[in-house]
């Protein structure tokens, strides 16, 4: 019966809203349906007493439409929903932010640094037995036919088989300082002991999610109440070593627990002990959870919150999300609602003063793979392999147009595979490749493409490997499901068109794109072009190209669908890959890679992906971030007018 409601009210308003942007309603109209919740109230710890708001003062509430509804809000029950990562921004307050690509302590006193001495690579010698990580990656027992990387060895070149007799290796150990000001929203400490605590838990088989970390771990102990110690098996040697701090479980609230317990009790589920600004007062299944101010938040000396509470309700997606917005049932849609099929509604009703939009660059990295060096199998033409072709190509596509449209102007076009925004991007170093049809036809022109007959379509004369009269008439695969690649994928064809060359876009699901290979279209080199989004976190995609990534038999999960192969730029991403950050050589081989790819091109750059949120004019302090695993990184900033 809930459900009917809300999708009645999510298509009257919707009509509401479209005949309001048109022009042809001056009136306001009002939809209001009650439905009595069927659910079941559960009342966390009971802090009302100290939460209450002061006689004759209304609560400032902040309402958040959510698509869907948390699972669990156990730090460690493997939940992978967007829902619960937005509440749980609410409990946990980091204990480390990524803004603007940048890791920001919250709940530690610095990040951890090589520089500073917080982050040690010490040489040991390690005997048969001992877990070390291999030349795979692996974790195995050290014996003989194991191949490692001994002391001062970085790539696989100087690697050593174990024949039995002892090998130095490189291990890495990393110190974490906690702010002794944390508590837990029951007023107790939060400590060192309470990360150990958390390590042993997540080191259990029975915790689910993945324990990559966990396995790479020799030692995680407490040197004291606020110095936790990492310390890597050897071999490993994570350039993110900063982030190897397990964050806390209440331990003297949980020890009494085993592990399997922990993923089904009422306190870690449900009601868990945070140190974040706000807490849990009921979670209404199926309709709501409502938050209520910590008193014992950290920060509350600073006058934060600035909310008395936050409701959560969920939505049914993205028509259900707008509807609510629209009416005022709530304050904040969130990106994860999957707003870019909205997005011009919602860019008309922020022109309308309905809405405020907010934007921003994502890490989905939109382009044109090129089908360099496709399956056997596949076709006889190569119309790639030529970077001179890719280049033309490059320069036939008016990038800054697809971003205009399709995203309004408010993504933007790289020259690499990183955004401008990225510390590590190239900038000036790189080639840039501006709309230049002109040119990009002259060059197809001295490469032997010639429309001689006028059609329009450009034909092969005298290209070697390529039968003279061969037309240029390629495909492009698209992913069905991804707006914003459709519409770029209307002007990419039309602009390729203008060049002489006959494009054939090909949609299909995305689940059928990326399917394994040999017979998926892209993991099994079947394309001509294929337009994708890569995704990447703090480190660069430089490995995406390299040869070693290439899909083959044995290794269909590749992720170089181009079959791009060129030694120099292998060798460089590898010297990359292997360096720490904050080094000069992480710097230097990063900007080399993405030279060399600018100058190669075994891809095109379109423009960086979009994330979408809109909120209410009443809220103030919102913002989109690029990296910030949820627009509410920074909770306890929001507030909104008074009523």
């Amino acid at each position: 019966m809930l459900h009917r409601h809300r999708i009645v009210l999510s298509v009257l308003v919707i009509v509401i809203v479209v005949w309001m942007l048109t022009g042809c309603a001056t009136q306001v109209v009002t939809v209001t349906v009650t439905t009595p919740p069927e659910t079941v109230v559960v009342t966390a710890t009971p802090l009302q007493s100290l939460l209450a708001v002061p006689p004759g003062d209304k609560p400032k509430t902040l309402t958040v439409c959510l698509v869907g509804e948390p699972d669990t809000l156990y730090l460690y029950g493997g939940s992978r929903l967007s829902a619960t990562r937005h509440v749980m921004e609410a409990l946990y307050d980091g204990p480390v932010d990524y803004v603007n690509y940048t890791y920001q302590p919250v709940i530690l006193e610095k990040m951890p640094d090589v520089a500073d001495g917080d982050a040690i690579t010490r040489s040991i010698r390690v005997r048969e037995g001992t877990l070390v990580m291999d030349t795979t990656g692996n974790v195995v027992p050290l014996e003989e036919g194991v191949r490692v990387r001994p002391t001062g060895c970085y790539s696989d070149e100087c690697a050593v088989e174990f024949t039995g007799e002892s090998v130095w290796m490189e291990r890495m150990e990393v110190t974490f300082v906690l702010r002794q000001d944390v508590t837990w929203s029951d007023g107790e400490p939060l400590t060192a002991h309470d990360s150990v605590f958390a390590y042993q838990v997540a080191s259990d088989p029975v915790t689910p999610g993945r324990r990559y970390l966990a396995e790479r771990t020799a030692r995680y102990r407490a040197l004291d109440d606020w110095r936790v110690q990492w310390v890597g098996v050897p071999g490993f040697l994570p350039q993110t070593y900063f982030l190897n701090f397990f964050v806390p479980l209440p331990r003297h609230q949980l020890e009494e627990y085993e592990p399997d317990q922990l993923l089904v009790a009422d306190g870690t589920r449900r009601s868990p002990l945070g140190w974040g600004p706000f807490v849990v007062a009921d979670w209404v299944t199926g309709d709501h959870i409502t938050l209520v101010r910590n008193p014992y938040y950290f920060r509350a000396g600073e006058g934060l919150p600035h909310l008395d509470r936050v409701v959560f309700r969920f939505a049914s997606g993205a028509p259900d999300v707008m509807a609510r917005l629209l009416s005022g049932e709530c304050d904040i849609g969130t990106q994860d609602a999957d707003l870019e099929s909205s997005f011009a509604l919602l860019i008309e009703a922020e022109q309308k003063g309905l809405l405020q939009v907010y934007t921003a660059t994502n890490n989905a990295w939109e382009h044109i793979d090129f089908g360099i060096s496709p399956a056997e199998d596949y076709r006889q033409v190569d119309f790639f392999d030529n970077v001179a072709v890719r280049q033309a190509i490059i320069q036939c596509i008016d990038r800054q147009a697809i971003v205009d449209e399709v995203t309004y102007g408010r993504s933007v076009v790289p020259d690499s595979y990183l955004p401008p925004s990225h510390p590590l991007y190239a900038g000036v170093y790189l080639v840039h490749w501006g709309y230049n049809p002109e040119m990009g036809r002259t060059m197809l022109e001295e490469i032997g493409w010639l429309d001689q007959d006028t059609d329009g379509v450009r034909e092969a004369y005298r290209i070697p490997g390529i039968p003279s009269g061969t037309p240029f008439e390629v495909s492009l695969l698209v992913p069905s499901d991804k707006p914003f690649s459709l519409q770029a994928a209307r002007i990419i064809k039309a602009n390729l068109a203008d060049c002489g060359i006959r494009v054939q876009v090909e949609a299909q699901p995305s689940w059928a794109l990326f399917a394994d290979g040999p017979d998926g279209p892209l993991f099994g080199r079947r394309f001509d072009l294929a337009e994708t989004s890569w995704w990447f976190d703090i480190t660069p995609l430089c490995g995406h190209y390299i040869r070693a990534e290439i899909p083959q038999e044995g290794r269909w999960y590749g992720s170089n669908i181009t079959g791009y192969s060129n030694p120099e730029y292998d060798a460089v991403c590898q010297r990359a890959l292997q360096s720490l950050p904050g080094s000069p050589a992480y710097q230097e081989y990063h900007r080399e890679a993405q030279i060399l790819f600018s100058e190669e091109l075994p891809a095109i750059p379109l423009f960086m992906g979009l994330r979408i949120a809109a909120t209410r004019s009443s809220v103030h302090n919102f913002g989109l971030e690029s990296t910030a695993a949820s627009e509410l990184w920074n909770i306890e900033m929001l507030d909104v007018d008074e009523e």
